[in-house]
């Protein structure tokens, strides 16, 4: 199975414990892992699902659950190129992203044909616009 990289939409909400279609399918996909490891998350992801854990015991149980998944390594700076430039190429189409972290996310995707499962309308409307894939469940 191709990688697959999970948007800090659904980790956050997976965490959390809402109870909703994609952490339900996340969860599913964290026990075939065993078998099959099709998740992978990128430095960004993690620091933005950490970021907004208050409590101390919480935030390490998390961190050490996602240093369990794969990881991404990349060249910083050509993918701040390559992000800002797809922002701009947005924008030119009239698309404004709200947060410059989902370029980046969505320039990895692009870059190394990973699928994005996400819950976030700007990753919609970049994939309308680019090759992003969008992870159907």
């Amino acid at each position: 199975m191709p990688k697959l990289v999970v948007d800090s939409s659904v980790w956050i909400d997976f965490f959390n414990k809402k109870i909703l279609p994609q952490t339900a399918h996340l969860k599913s996909l964290l026990i075939e892992r065993s078998t099959t490891s099709p998740v992978i998350i990128f430095p960004v992801i993690m620091q933005e699902v950490l970021q907004g854990i208050d409590n101390d015991f919480l935030f390490k149980k998390v961190e050490e659950d996602l240093k369990g998944l794969d990881f991404l390594f990349y060249e910083a700076y050509e993918f701040a190129i390559k992000s800002a430039s797809l922002y701009r190429y947005l924008r030119r189409k009239g698309i404004t992203i709200r947060k410059a972290n989902d370029c980046l996310i969505a320039a990895l995707c692009i870059d190394y044909n990973f699928s994005l499962f996400h819950n976030d309308k700007d990753f919609n409307n970049i994939a309308k616009h680019t090759s992003l894939k969008i992870y159907k469940h």
